[in-house]
Formats: structure tokens, C-alpha cells, sequence
């Protein structure tokens, strides 16, 4: 007799019933079910949004970067003393922190000014508390 494959646990939309607790299902039935479960998930795009939000505020150069914005708008030479990393690194996380909108710079005579945009003190905000 050839082995029976076994479903994962709790998958429901496999041919093979599994059985889940009791309180799970109840819960589940009144939400409709796993596909009215898996209907609040955020939509793809928000996610890939949220996602790239954590990456940048993973980093713990980023983050102080964050708290050093917090405090005043800096140019790069002021951020570079405090975070004491090479010219090169700091653009990168730089550019990191501006794609995801958390920052913003803009030239001012020869330099550019970073600055936290009104994205960035709520997340930062959101952090501190």
C-alpha cells in the first residue's frame, strides 16, 4: 500500500481535511473562513511599502542618522563626524533613507541639506515611544 502524503497542519485549501482545534475553527468561521482570514492581509504593494519602511529603519546607522535629523537639519560632513563611517557608506545608507521618504535633501549653495520629512519624525516618533 503506497504511503499517504500528509497535508501541512492547519491548510486548508488542500484536498486532504486537517484537523485544527476546535477554538481556531469557530474563529475562523465567523471571519469567514481562511479565505476571509487571508482577505485582511495588507494588498501587495502596501507590503512591499511596509517592508522596505522596516529595512530602512533595521540599521542602526540609520537610525541614528534619524535622531541626529531629529534634532536639526545637517549637511553630510556634520552627519559623517557624528556616525564617524566612510563617505561611501554613508551615502548608501543615506540614499536608503531618502527612497523610502523618511529624509529629504536639498542643495543649498554647495552643500545638501538633509532633513527628516514629516514621514520620518512620525515613524521616529512611532519608535520612541
Amino acid at each position: 500500500m503506497p504511503a499517504r502524503k500528509s497535508a501541512p497542519k492547519g491548510c486548508e485549501s488542500c484536498a486532504i481535511r486537517v484537523d485544527i482545534p476546535e477554538e481556531v475553527r469557530a474563529e475562523l468561521d465567523q471571519i469567514g473562513g481562511v479565505e476571509g482570514l487571508c482577505s485582511q492581509v495588507l494588498p501587495e504593494d502596501r507590503l512591499k511599502f511596509l517592508t522596505g519602511m522596516f529595512h530602512a529603519l533595521s540599521d542602526p546607522v540609520r537610525l541614528k542618522i534619524l535622531l541626529l535629523l531629529r534634532v536639526q537639519p545637517l549637511c553630510v560632513c556634520v552627519i559623517k563626524q557624528c556616525v564617524g563611517i566612510a563617505d561611501s557608506k554613508l551615502s548608501y545608507h543615506l540614499n536608503i533613507l531618502k527612497e523610502t521618504g523618511l529624509i529629504e535633501g536639498r542643495p543649498e549653495k554647495n552643500w545638501i541639506i538633509y532633513r527628516l520629512t514629516d514621514t520620518g519624525a512620525r515613524y521616529l516618533e512611532s519608535l520612541m515611544k
